[in-house]
């Protein structure tokens, strides 16, 4: 019922992910010589960060961190509770979960299938896509459930923060721990730095200069909603980028978009689990545990796109495994916002 305040384009992102994936195998097959040279274009040899992707991904978050209003951080003191549990599900249970459950599927159950080369990169993908909480998609899914819209800023505020300090030491532990691949400390720094630190910067100042010349309501209803044809049509034209330098990878490896699902299926209900449960637990509000639920189910998947790329390459098994998060992400999502929703009389 409530998943009809979505946009059309949000609710069947799933659908366009995989049209996207089509179009990207078909270019990729077809006009391999093009695809070559915009897959070479890279900010400064061997970084890895590729020029038409990562404009494509600023396009897409600088709009984002628009929404975001660290000055409700000054509320971080109401309610700790929530919040307490938020972080510990987020930072202590959450990346290292989907860690764990990574190694059993993809180094133990499917090694067979897919290899121990695949197994390291769709290992890696997954712990990058799960250090990654959700940002600014948690207002639209908390907005479905019902839940407390100031609370779920504060949450989403602290955890932009969070992630400038402890997502590079936290994904090179866990990668550099489960896997053999060498994680560059600098080049991780660098992907967050240039895909959350410039554009948080960017939004919080452009949102302070306009709350201040236009005022708030020229800002949610004229400035945000401009960008959004814009952060639409860069997330999928990214997607058929990254999936035509996908093409070959995809091509020989179709089945494994399945197996990648099944862990990242597991962690986001496993999470979201916990946390709703340790909500309930406390005894606090459905308005409080519901958001936070959801953080712990969904990932901030274009940071991990971008730290996917810059670490292993667009066409790496790794931005594979970051892309399936971005498959599942609309439908699983609108799933446990209708589990708040059909449990909610647990918190009355």
């Amino acid at each position: 019922m409530r998943s009809r305040e979505l946009s059309g384009f949000e609710r069947h992102l799933s659908l366009w992910v995989i049209l996207c994936m089509g179009l990207g195998i078909g270019l990729g097959h077809l006009f391999p010589t093009a695809v070559l040279y915009l897959q070479q274009l890279q900010i400064g040899e061997n970084t890895q960060i590729n020029i038409p992707v990562a404009i494509l991904i600023w396009f897409m978050i600088y709009p984002m961190m628009l929404k975001i209003d660290l000055s409700s951080l000054k509320n971080v003191g109401r309610k700790p509770q929530g919040l307490i549990i938020t972080l510990i599900v987020n930072w202590l249970i959450k990346p290292f979960s989907m860690a764990l459950l990574g190694f059993i599927f993809f180094k133990m159950f499917f090694l067979n299938w897919i290899g121990l080369p695949l197994a390291n990169e769709y290992l890696a993908g997954v712990i990058l896509l799960a250090a990654a909480p959700c940002t600014a998609m948690v207002f639209v899914w908390s907005y479905l459930a019902g839940g407390d819209p100031a609370y779920t800023l504060v949450q989403v505020s602290l955890n932009d923060l969070i992630i400038l300090v402890a997502y590079v030491p936290l994904v090179q532990l866990l990668i550099s721990r489960t896997t053999n691949l060498h994680v560059p400390f600098s080049l991780i720094f660098d992907s967050v730095l240039i895909f959350v630190v410039i554009p948080l910067s960017l939004g919080s100042l452009s949102r302070w200069i306009i709350l201040h010349s236009k005022g708030k309501e020229w800002l949610d209803k004229i400035f945000i909603p401009f960008f959004r044809p814009l952060t639409t049509l860069s997330l999928l034209t990214m997607l058929v980028l990254i999936f035509a330098f996908q093409e070959n990878n995809l091509i020989h490896h179709f089945v494994d978009i399945g197996l990648i699902a099944i862990p990242i299926l597991i962690q986001v209900y496993l999470n979201a689990g916990i946390t709703y449960g340790l909500m309930k637990w406390k005894k606090l509000s459905y308005t409080i545990a519901a958001p936070g639920a959801l953080i712990g189910a969904s990932n901030f998947f274009e940071l991990a796109v971008a730290t996917a790329i810059v670490l292993y390459g667009p066409n790496s098994g790794a931005a594979l495994a970051t892309l399936v998060g971005v498959l599942v992400e609309v439908p699983v999502m609108l799933s446990v916002c209708s589990i708040c929703t059909r449990t909610q009389h647990w918190f009355e």
